[in-house]
């Protein structure tokens, strides 16, 4: 089986911070492999800017390095490699001045004022505002422009607000796309697939027969060169305000009327409105921080986040521990449970559906214990479902029970590369389907949620815990679940 390429129109793709880590590692990758299967149609191209002052010769060069090192050999043949590379083109353009924006203007308008023009901001959100009006103010956009924006948007609710409106003043809404890779990930697409096309499961997707929920994101890096930005940021803004909050949305929403932008993210912000809070009030019950301290990994001994950080105190969580509550009909009794944090015992990202137990046991104690159904859906590293059943062990001696998964690997089940979620977000920015990126409201409500946290974690002084690299975080995230009378589950 091979997967359907759905052609786009014509477009020009301008990355600010078009020299940077992101456009290294994820945008021309994923451009490269869209080129690859044939979706991006003759004529597009793809500008790189920034304050450097580079070629295009300069910067063709810095893309094929990329490619180099982040695409597998086996895709980068010549040809396809010549003929992305002539796509690309590089201007030199100021954010805070009014360097290089007549010099990628004319760039632009080479092609026409008609065509697809998507902006997208791989840069800090310091600069959101200044770029937006610049590319307003000398004349860069057209009714079908496309502005996107890399998270974080803000670092409070405050600050999230305020950059919405920058933004807002130069785009319309629907014009702006608030990009969480995340949500172009394979499994969370399946995710949709499993409830809504699917009659199995969503009669049981409810509190009478979901016992819990749990949703772990965990790396096995540390700081990775994001020392500056991570000590400001923290596990709680860097991923459970963005990432993890939009996996709670996905795996709680009501059916939505239909798949289109508006439809599922109205369901997505019910979800978010009906968050339990977390406050003063609860916040030492229901949350843990943690610290990495050095320990080992799979590459052998690492330093402690201090080591790693370069100085010699810092309050900055990098694992963060929450039991989350959503107060509605469907789930009101049922307890997600969430968990992030870097330098863990692998990387590996997941959400597992814990149903509840049988209600009474026919089988006597010589068959075995009696586990819960899980449905477990990987998002990385191996994206795919398992479904863990309870089944009898073959062969005779009587009734012995095991329980066991039935594994869909998508990989393994289609045949095909799994693409990275940046490929099919950039290509639903050309198509305008605003289906996977989050609405202002989203990101304003996840931030009414996240607020209280952060200031209750530091009204009530309540440092991060130590934990040694290499495990699971804090033992008080064990306490947190266990003392419900519940486990973490253990990546298989």
């Amino acid at each position: 089986m091979s997967s359907q390429i759905i052609p786009v129109e014509c477009f020009d793709y301008i990355v600010f911070g078009g020299n940077g880590d992101l456009a290294e590692r994820k945008l021309l990758p994923a451009l490269f492999h869209r080129d690859l299967d044939g979706q991006i149609p003759a004529g597009s191209r793809i500008i790189g800017a920034s304050r450097t002052a580079i070629s295009d010769e300069d910067y063709r060069a810095f893309a094929k390095a990329a490619l180099e090192e982040h695409v597998a050999e086996g895709d980068r043949q010549t040809a396809p490699m010549e003929r992305f590379l002539s796509r690309l083109f590089y201007r030199q353009v100021d954010a805070k001045s009014e360097t290089g924006w007549a010099d990628l203007k004319a760039l632009l308008d080479e092609a026409g004022d008609n065509r697809i023009r998507a902006f997208y901001l791989a840069v800090g959100p310091a600069l959101f505002g200044d770029l937006a009006s610049g590319i307003d103010r000398h004349g860069l956009s057209n009714d079908r422009t496309r502005l996107v924006v890399e998270k974080p948007v803000g670092r409070d609710l405050a600050s999230a607000r305020e950059l919405n409106a920058l933004i807002g003043e130069h785009f319309r809404e629907d014009q702006v796309f608030r990009i969480d890779h995340y949500l172009g990930k394979e499994t969370v697409q399946n995710l949709m697939a499993l409830r809504f096309a699917n009659m199995l499961y969503e009669p049981l997707w409810n509190n009478a027969f979901v016992d819990h929920v749990q949703i772990t994101v965990a790396e096995s890096v540390g700081l990775e060169g994001r020392a500056g930005y991570y000590d400001k940021a923290g596990a709680l803004r860097d991923m459970v305000q963005n990432h993890i909050l939009q996996l709670v949305c996905l795996v709680a929403i009501e059916p939505p009327s239909s798949l289109g932008a508006d439809p599922l993210r109205d369901e997505k912000l019910k979800i978010l409105r009906s968050l339990k809070p977390v406050d003063t009030k609860n916040v030492e019950q229901v949350t843990v921080r943690g610290q990495y301290r050095a320990g080992a990994s799979k590459g052998g001994a690492v330093k402690g986040y201090l080591d790693d950080l370069g100085e010699p105190t810092s309050d900055t969580e990098t694992f963060v521990a929450i039991k989350a509550e959503i107060n509605n009909w469907r789930w009101a009794g049922v307890p997600f449970y969430i968990r992030t944090g870097k330098r863990l015992s692998e990387r590996m990202s997941e959400i597992v559906v814990t149903f509840r137990p049988i209600p009474h046991s026919i089988f006597d104690n010589s068959a075995g214990h009696v586990q819960q159904n899980q449905l477990v859906m990987r998002l990385q590293p191996d994206e795919g479902v398992k479904q863990w059943l309870m089944i009898k062990d073959p062969g005779p001696g009587g009734m012995r029970l095991r329980h066991v998964p039935l594994d869909m690997s998508f990989a393994e089940s289609f045949h095909v590369r799994n693409p990275d979620a940046y490929e099919r977000l950039l290509m639903d920015v050309i198509r305008g389907n605003q289906s996977l990126f989050m609405r202002r409201d989203e990101v304003e409500a996840a931030w009414e949620w996240v607020d209280p946290i952060l200031k209750a974690w530091e009204e009530m002084s309540l440092k991060p815990q130590g934990y040694t690299s290499g495990t699971w975080g804090p033992s008080s995230s064990i306490a947190l679940i266990e003392r419900d009378g519940r486990t973490w589950h253990e990546p298989d």
